[in-house]
């Protein structure tokens, strides 16, 4: 007689339950003391529950452009806020239009709001000019200059410079040729020696009876030079007014942590020639600089301008980099800078140097704007909402687990402890991902992980069912939850797959707070697989090698009685042959066990 076929191992075999259960607690392990390491116990959370800032622009027509307020410029605008908002590490951020002719920025509570402030309320177009005289930002008395004239200076302790691979230095202090500076401000100024500058002053001295315009447009910039006194807000909001580009101008500035004010030429490169630039780390000589990329009309421009001013001396070899009127680095050069790109080095930190690069890169903007109001966002209205959001929650998650607990009974406390594994998971990630990539927690994302306990109890329910499908057919606990995991694993897996996909588009698509809501709800839905496949599959394993279960205790939500299961299966295997075969019952279970 021939012997009988070794049976092949049947589907869904059992595995090793322990091995999923391990790596699914190491994680929950690591998350969790990732967590207090990082000190984030608590998920960031959004402006409408923390409180914030929220900044309103209004836009102004330029002159020559009545037109320019428009649709398209007002988007593009909001698409360039959106961009220096995230460049500052924040999420959550709401930029939107509001009317025809204004932006409302909503900042959470958590940020810098004086450095949000400067970044997105500084919208005015960027500008690269040459300086002409550099002082302290205090205005200059009679006593302090007894000539009546004042003496700008510029130091190079605390100037960075612009370069293509190395750093320069600016050098001392040249207060005068500011009249000649202002008649040709881009045309080179070599060195002269001592006895040609004499000549040359004398050749050049005009009559006392008849000055020339250069020389009282140059007496008028000084005088107003001397009375600048930046550290004065009105002072500095007005000095940049109604300037435009091809006109010199007086600006103020942060010069370490002091004022300092500015006589610029005109306007030679403008943000929008600049096409990238960012903070990066320089590994070679461990500083943090400030890289730029200018397009091909911005190359040129830069080109022309840095072989200009490199042949000048301090502070003439400097340009000054302007936003909404105010220096925000003014970088010594000592080469023309071909090619397209540049770096600027000396003096800065990660925060700054990364700033300047945000600013750079976003500061050029189609429309000109105004910080119309500031006002500062209370939590109490979203405080309220979501007290009244989890008490629903809580109120749906106990008539979950009462039901659970009626209809599943023992079943009902693998269900539940599925949710608890859940909802560490869930709240470890949130917490992690508030310092990692700004992720905030809005009213809306609430709502996502209050929907995806529905998402994650259905997947149980469909696990649950099948398995209890199977003990109707008369199978014993052991391979019923073998069998049934196969079937429940395709629908649970097209269930979330539809669910994922359309959080994923919802996303994608829209704005704001119901992103929020859509990546909560694919963050959930994603770890509904995870805590499915490694923990409510193999602790069902486990649990079907007791007796409570396997026995089908009344209590166990297992019972065959209680489900209608039919009889054992039995079918046929004939043994032998001819006249000799003899027909042998063999139960199912057997078998399949």
């Amino acid at each position: 007689m021939a012997a009988p076929k070794k049976g092949r191992r049947p589907t869904g075999a059992q595995g090793r339950p322990g091995r999923s259960l391990a790596i699914i607690l190491i994680a929950m392990v690591a998350l969790t003391a990732g967590m207090f390491l990082t000190k984030q116990t608590t998920p960031r959370l959004g402006i409408d529950l923390a409180g914030g800032t929220s900044i309103t622009l209004k836009a102004k027509s330029e002159p020559g452009k009545p037109d320019a307020i428009n649709k398209t410029n007002m988007d593009t605008a909001v698409g360039i806020i959106e961009r220096r908002v995230n460049g500052l590490g924040v999420s959550e951020a709401e930029v939107q239009t509001q009317g025809r002719d204004h932006i409302i920025v909503n900042i959470p509570k958590g940020t810098n709001e004086q450095q949000a402030r400067e970044q997105v309320g500084t919208t005015a177009q960027l500008y690269f000019r040459p300086v002409l005289a550099v002082a302290d930002g205090a205005p200059v008395t009679p006593e302090a200059n007894a000539s009546g004239s004042p003496s700008p200076s510029a130091s190079g302790s605390g100037s960075p410079s612009a370069s293509a691979p190395t750093p320069s230095s600016s050098a001392t202090s040249q207060g005068r040729a500011l009249s000649e500076a202002l008649k040709a401000p881009n045309a080179p100024s070599p060195s002269p020696s001592a006895s040609e500058s004499k000549k040359a002053d004398d050749k050049a001295a005009p009559s006392p009876s008849a000055p020339n315009a250069d020389e009282a447009a140059a007496a008028d910039l000084q005088a107003k030079f001397a009375a600048l006194d930046c550290s004065n807000e009105e002072q500095r909001a007005a000095v940049s007014k109604n300037v435009k580009p091809e006109d010199p101008t007086l600006a103020c500035g942060k010069r370490g942590e002091a004022w300092g004010k500015w006589v610029l030429g005109p306007a030679q490169v403008n943000g929008q020639d600049v096409k990238d630039a960012k903070g990066v780390i320089d590994p070679q000589r461990g500083m943090w600089i400030v890289t730029m990329q200018f397009t091909d009309k911005g190359a040129d421009k830069f080109a022309k301008i840095t072989g200009e001013l490199a042949a000048k001396q301090a502070p003439q070899n400097q340009f000054a980099i302007v936003l909404d009127g105010e220096v925000i680095s003014d970088p010594s050069v000592s080469q023309a800078l071909t090619g397209g790109n540049a770096e600027i080095s000396g003096g800065f930190t990660q925060q700054s140097a990364m700033d300047l690069g945000n600013m750079l890169s976003y500061g050029a903007l189609p429309l000109s704007f105004q910080e119309d109001s500031v006002t500062t966002v209370t939590a109490a209205l979203g405080g309220e909402q979501l007290k009244a959001g989890l008490i629903a929650g809580a109120i749906g998650l106990a008539l979950v687990v009462i039901y659970l607990l009626a209809y599943y009974r023992g079943l009902a406390f693998v269900a539940i402890i599925s949710l608890i594994v859940s909802g560490i998971l869930t709240y470890t990630i949130m917490a992690l991902l508030g310092k990692g990539i700004g992720f905030a927690l809005n009213l809306p994302a609430v709502c996502g992980a209050i929907v995806a306990i529905g998402i994650t109890a259905d997947s149980f329910i469909v696990y649950f069912e099948r398995i209890r499908d199977e003990i109707r057919e008369g199978r014993t606990l052991r391979p019923a939850v073998e069998r049934a995991w196969p079937r429940a694993r395709r629908t649970i897996l097209v269930s979330d797959f539809v669910s994922f996909l359309a959080a994923a588009v919802l996303f994608i698509v829209t704005v704001g707070k119901v992103q929020g809501f859509a990546f909560t709800l694919g963050l959930t839905t994603l770890l509904d697989v995870v805590v499915v496949f490694l923990f409510t599959k193999p602790v069902m394993t486990l649990l079907a090698r007791t007796n409570f279960f396997a026995s089908g205790h009344p209590w166990s939500g297992l019972d065959p009685k209680r489900l209608g299961a039919k009889p054992p299966l039995r079918r046929s295997r004939r043994t032998g042959s001819g006249a000799a075969a003899a027909t042998v019952s063999v139960p199912v279970d057997a078998k399949e066990a």
